[in-house]
């Protein structure tokens, strides 16, 4: 089985997200996307709600969908959310076709030479990079790949959506549908997520 880690802090999930995940898929990328929110993520704040709030609008937002899953195994770790411990325990978890494809934007790749280990991550993963500005120049990046970094973008037009707007509409009490799936909607109007 060839899979896909989409990690992240979620905080919410999103259509954006939704939308990666389906083109991961759609165009063989890989045959499974397993979705991973951090319990502690080392880089972001996860605040607005609990760690247990954010897994279980993950689950909420891909249960009907066979080609996604989510993956707690950050929660059964606990600590810091460090990828490299991630990947390598999925390693030993599952039977992968080749090298694991790691889902990533491109705000968040920029980053990734300050990632925990990233020189031995970057030895067992495949980066798909989607874009997340407009006006996106791949030169910039040139200088990762020099650096042994292994990454492909993703033909996928930007869709502009945050979790940091959701969360600032939230507070607004302005409307979040077409944002988010109508299962997260449901869960942090009941929840009352995000309000402070």
């Amino acid at each position: 089985m060839k899979l896909c880690l989409f990690q992240g802090t979620f905080n919410p999930i999103h259509n954006a997200h939704i939308q990666v995940a389906e083109f991961a898929v759609k165009n063989s990328i890989c045959d499974r996307v397993v979705f991973i929110p951090a319990y502690d993520p080392p880089h972001k704040s996860s605040g607005g709600c609990s760690a247990g709030d954010r897994l279980e609008m993950v689950k909420l937002a891909v249960q009907d969908r066979d080609e996604f899953s989510v993956s707690d195994i950050e929660f059964q770790r606990k600590g810091k959310s460090y990828t490299y411990l991630t990947v390598c325990e999925i390693y030993k978890r599952h039977l992968i076709d080749g090298k694991i494809k790691f889902l990533i934007g491109t705000d968040a790749f920029e980053k990734i030479e300050s990632w925990y280990e990233t020189d031995k991550l970057k030895e067992l993963v495949d980066f798909v990079v989607f874009i997340r500005e407009n006006n996106f120049n791949p030169a910039r990046f040139d200088y990762l790949r020099k650096k042994g970094y292994r990454f492909e973008f993703m033909p996928l037009e930007f869709l502009d959506i945050s979790s940091t707007d959701i969360r600032e509409k939230v507070k607004l009490q302005e409307s979040i549908q077409r944002l988010v799936p109508q299962k997260v909607e449901e869960y942090i109007k009941i929840n009352d997520l995000y309000k402070s």
